[in-house]
């Protein structure tokens, strides 16, 4: 790892406005910090990757701070479960886009901030398009698909990426930047399975743990961007909610690490095995999409073929669900106790995304099973393409056996 200090990442602006001057006041005071560093953070642009639990909590910061643009990229709707620790959204934005309700947050706070809403999910084909605005990125994404990503996608750029994962009562934060020392895939070379880890919509999360981590973010980005500080180049920062306690774990380059040449969309990959086909799973022609699923429930001889089973767990079945659905948990399946079959009718087996639904649809056809299909991208594609034949809301699941 480069031990050196380093530089500012940008240039700073001619001057500040008599306003921009007195809201950053007691920022500018700081020892160490002066009305330069201020000027560097009016000239930066930031990306930030999720309008969560971690966005909602980083991006406010940033906007105080005097970030001069601010990006966001996010593809989904608030809902109301999200509302206990993406304090940034509120009741009233329940079903508006993430990047929308997040923007107004920003505006509110200073007017003068330009603020990009990407309403998109970032992908192996757009990443590098989206990055070539932006002088940093931080990462506060849900899933590994997406931190392997951004990762690889700052790589390419040379841009610096300031990266926090959260889960139950725990987090991380680093930056990365291959400039000055290690990567994300030198900390973890590959994406673990997708069904080897939780999710915060599986595990759960502790709402403060957010902010903490989210503050942890937005403070990373301002010291890289003034030039000011130790960022966590080569040292991840750990801390435990139920403890207190924080821990760093220092770690350097991957001597054997493959060099970064092309981006690839993991959410696809990571399930698939060397055969290429996903694993536990028939190939893709046992599958359907969200939009030509959306069409054929247009037909009502279609839709009274078609039994869908929820493999989620309860409590996400219980949030939102397909209209119709039965629910029966992926890990019953795995166990051996499968849904009562409806002969004659197409089962459709979804989960949040696709690696649950993979392995539902996958036991199912090994236990003879004939027309049994995955929806691809879950239901969260699903919810994008037919919004009217999702339902929201508590309920009892009703059992798929």
């Amino acid at each position: 790892m480069n031990t050196a200090r380093i530089a500012p990442l940008v240039e700073p602006t001619p001057a500040l406005t008599d306003e921009a001057r007195a809201r950053a006041h007691r920022q500018i005071i700081l020892p160490g910090f002066n009305e330069l560093a201020q000027r560097r953070l009016a000239a930066a642009r930031v990306l930030v990757i999720g309008a969560g639990g971690l966005g909602s909590a980083v991006v406010p910061y940033l906007a105080g701070a005097g970030i001069g643009r601010i990006g966001l990229i996010d593809d989904d709707l608030v809902e109301l479960s999200n509302l206990h620790r993406q304090v940034s959204h509120g009741t009233a934005d329940i079903g508006r886009p993430k990047v929308t309700s997040l923007a107004e947050t920003v505006r509110t706070l200073d007017p003068a901030i330009v603020v990009d809403e990407h309403n998109l999910r970032l992908t192996a084909a757009n990443a590098l398009e989206i990055f070539a605005d932006y002088d940093l990125v931080i990462d506060g994404s849900d899933n590994f698909a997406t931190r392997y990503l951004v990762n690889d996608a700052a790589q390419l750029a040379g841009i610096p990426l300031v990266w926090g994962a959260i889960l139950q009562y725990s987090g991380q934060v680093s930056v990365a930047w291959h400039a000055h020392g290690p990567g994300y895939r030198d900390l973890f070379p590959e994406p673990p399975g997708p069904d080897t880890v939780l999710n915060c919509a599986e595990g759960g999360v502790l709402p403060g743990l957010c902010g903490t981590v989210g503050s942890l973010l937005a403070t990373e980005a301002m010291k890289l961007i003034a030039g000011i500080g130790d960022p966590l180049i080569g040292r991840v920062l750990t801390y435990d909610a139920l403890s207190a306690r924080t821990r760093e774990i220092p770690y350097g380059r991957d001597p054997q690490a493959a060099a970064i040449s092309v981006l690839v969309d993991l959410d696809v990959t990571c399930a698939v095995t060397a055969a290429g086909t996903p694993e536990g799973s028939a190939p893709d022609d046992a599958s359907i999409s969200s939009t030509d699923l959306a069409r054929l429930l247009t037909d009502a001889h279609e839709r009274a073929s078609i039994d869908f089973i929820d493999v989620r767990s309860a409590a996400e079945y219980a949030g939102r669900r397909v209209t119709g659905a039965r629910h029966h948990d992926v890990d019953l399946i795995d166990a051996g106790v499968l849904p009562t079959a409806h002969n004659g009718r197409r089962a459709i087996v979804y989960c949040e995304r696709d690696p649950r639904s993979i392995r539902a649809a996958g036991a199912l056809a090994a236990a003879g099973w004939e027309n049994v299909t995955y929806l691809r991208g879950g239901i969260d594609a699903f919810a994008r393409s037919a919004p009217d034949w999702i339902v929201r809301g508590s309920a009892t699941p009703t059992k798929g056996y």
